[in-house]
């Protein structure tokens, strides 16, 4: 059997490491999803989050998430955002309900990179289950459960981690199908 070597030139090896690194991050919404973008720069391109990235600018957390960071987002998908009683998320985006949608959205977010690896990791050293503080300041759980992972509330509320590790220049994201209420 024989082999053979591809000499590539410094400009070719950097565009196929380049587009490794952005293969290697999962689509997210019919969107490439790109480690060198931020929470959202990335977010804006995903079709499945344009609920949050509404309420993320009528909450006033845009220059917040496009910061330097690192924060781990736990983003709801618009399916998500539909299981919510009629009209709480046209409630929520109102001017004078900004205190509460900031208290929801930020009850989503924790402050530093964490992989769902760390989180697992986490879990094993506490039987089974990690919990991390948000930046609203309430905690969430981590368990696995059927083959998947699930963020529990303060409530007991579940969402189901539906794609984990979406690698951001300022953080990770990863896709929940359930909003978590605070």
């Amino acid at each position: 059997m024989s082999s053979f070597r591809i000499a590539l030139s410094g400009a070719a090896a950097m565009s196929l490491a380049i587009a490794t690194a952005a293969s290697a991050n999962p689509m997210v919404g019919g969107a490439a999803m790109y480690s060198t973008r931020n929470i959202v720069q990335n977010a804006v391109n995903s079709k499945d989050h344009t609920t949050l990235v509404a309420a993320v600018k009528a909450g006033g957390l845009v220059d917040t998430l496009s910061g330097k960071g690192p924060f781990t987002v736990f983003a709801p998908t618009n399916e998500a955002f539909a299981k919510l009683p009629a009209g709480t998320v046209d409630n929520l985006v109102k001017p004078q309900n900004k205190g509460t949608l900031d208290k929801i959205l930020t009850y989503h977010v924790v402050a530093g990179r964490i992989t769902a690896q760390q989180i697992a990791a986490m879990a094993a050293k506490h039987g089974g289950t990690a919990t991390l503080k948000t930046v609203e300041g309430e905690n969430l759980m981590f368990r696995k459960t059927g083959g998947g992972w699930w963020v529990i509330d303060a409530k007991g509320d579940k969402a189901r981690v539906t794609i984990p590790n979406v690698m951001q220049s300022n953080g990770v994201i990863h896709v929940i199908d359930t909003v978590l209420m605070p």
